[in-house]
Formats: C-alpha cells, structure tokens, sequence
C-alpha cells in the first residue's frame, strides 16, 4: 500500500513540474465545459436521464466485478453506441445551448448605430407601440391573443405553420387579427423586424412538468415558444384578460399598459439579456411601475 500511494505522488510531482501556462488553460476549459454541461442539464427533463445513466453506469461496474457476463454484455453494446445515444437523448439542450452562444453578438455592443440600425430602432419602437396599445384594447373586451416577438433566433419554421402578412403593425391591424371570428385568430402571430410578418402560426407546446394547472394551451405554447428562443412572446388571456409575457422559459403575469411598455423596451431596446431572467421555467407576477 505504501508503495502504491508512493508510485502515486511521484507522479503527481511528474505532472505538476510539466505544468505550464497550455496546461493550466486546458484545465480551464474542460472545467468551463464541465461546468456548463452541469449547468444546462439541472432543473430540466435531462437531469432525470443522466441520473439513469448513472445507474446504467453501476450496474455495468457491479457486473463486471461479479463476472455477470449476460448483464455486462448487453451493457456493453449499449455504452459502444454511448455518444449517438447521448446526442440524440440530449438534441433539445444541445441545440439550445448553441442558439444561445450564437446569440453573443460583440460586435453590436462595440460599433456605433449608423442609418440603418437608427431605422430598426424607429420600426422598433413602433412596434412595440402597437403591440402595447393592441394588448390593452383586447385585454377590455378579454379577447386572447399571442404574439410573438423575434429577436436573435429565426423563426422561419414557425413562419411556415403560418400565413404570410408582412404589414406595417398597428392596433388596427392586430386587432383584426385576434378579432374572434377572423380566420387567422387561432394561432399565434409572428413580429419579424418590426413589422407583422405572419399570424395563425403553430408554437410548441412547453414539456415541463411545472407549469400550473391553471394555464391553458394559449400560455403553454408560450413558454415551449421562448424555451426553444430567444423571442419575447405576450399573451392576453380569453378567460380573464390578464396579460402575460414570456422570455426564456420564464412567464410574468399580470402586465399593465405602463409595465408592458416598460419591459418590451428593455428587451427589445438592449442586446444583453435582462439579469432577472431565469433558465428554467417559473412563474411571477410582473413588478407595477
């Protein structure tokens, strides 16, 4: 035993005296990466399968300490295909977490606003007009609603589950749109550059098992929307007329016209995300101004 754990820190002070500035950076980026693996599978549905896999992972070790050939065998040929496995199980997160490093825009943050970005800001702000003004007359007459609002991540495949409107937006507009009895009302409508690009969109719906009882398909399919973006999407409730948002996989509820307006410019208007949102799927009232 001496001996063993002798061998043992003679090379450990063989690995520390090679230790260098490429070495110490390697370290840093595995544990960056381990970190983050971490942190992308907590609070999620993957949390669960790599807890399986982990006892996938002990049963192997015992059966191979107990020479249980049949169980190590099939174990086996399970961990050989290991890596599709995991990319196939884990897809979801996976293509999350590169929308979101994709979403890291520098250059935004260093360059001066010339003409054009000086125009977006213009169609900005009165899209977000439009929105607000609509939200509050159909938040009256509890009319639903769900509109989405694309930022970063593009939103061509729920564009095509849609009808191409592509018009200025106004409260007129978008009032039509959700007026109960119009065509394109059931189903969500997509705001592309400022402008209303599409309506009757189908969203998908949110697989977390946290979300309350309470909410119907229209707010379900606002969460699953901003769980698989980064779109900033508002409901207006059909049953109370309450108006909601939802911004990566987080719902606020209970806007006024003032509290909308107020954070619709802060998530539209800065390029950073907001500190108070979260990663996992909860829900809070919004704060009133």
């Amino acid at each position: 035993m001496f001996e063993y754990i002798s061998s043992l820190w003679s090379q450990f002070l063989s690995l520390l005296s090679s230790f260098n500035i490429s070495s110490a950076l390697d370290v840093l980026l595995v544990s960056f990466i381990i970190f983050s693996g971490i942190k992308l599978i907590r609070e999620t549905r993957a949390e669960q399968l790599v807890k399986g896999i982990i006892l996938l992972l002990g049963i192997w070790i015992v059966a191979n300490i107990f020479s249980m050939n049949m169980m190590k065998t099939i174990l086996s040929y399970f961990f050989n295909f290991s890596v599709i496995a995991l990319l196939i199980i884990f897809q979801p997160e996976i293509r999350r977490a590169l929308e979101q490093m994709g979403r890291n825009n520098f250059g935004k943050k260093l360059g001066l606003l010339n003409k054009e970005e000086e125009k977006q800001k213009e169609k900005k702000q009165r899209c977000i007009s439009a929105v607000v003004d609509s939200a509050a007359y159909l938040q009256e007459r509890k009319t639903g609603a769900l509109m989405v609002i694309e930022r970063e991540t593009k939103l061509g495949d729920i564009i095509n589950t849609g009808t191409v409107v592509d018009a200025i937006p106004s409260q007129q507009l978008i009032c039509n749109i959700f007026f109960n009895k119009a065509p394109l009302h059931d189903g969500a409508m997509v705001i592309r550059d400022g402008m209303v690009y599409a309506a009757g969109c189908i969203l998908p719906l949110t697989k977390s098992n946290k979300v309350s009882l309470e909410l119907g398909t229209r707010h379900r399919a606002a969460i699953g929307m901003s769980e698989n973006s980064d779109a900033v999407i508002v409901i207006v409730s059909e049953e109370t007329g309450q108006i909601s948002m939802a911004l990566n996989g987080v719902l606020t509820r209970n806007y006024t016209r003032e509290t909308l307006q107020n954070a619709l410019e802060e998530y539209l208007s800065s390029s950073s995300e907001p500190k108070t949102q979260k990663k996992i799927p909860s829900f809070r009232k919004a704060k009133k101004s």
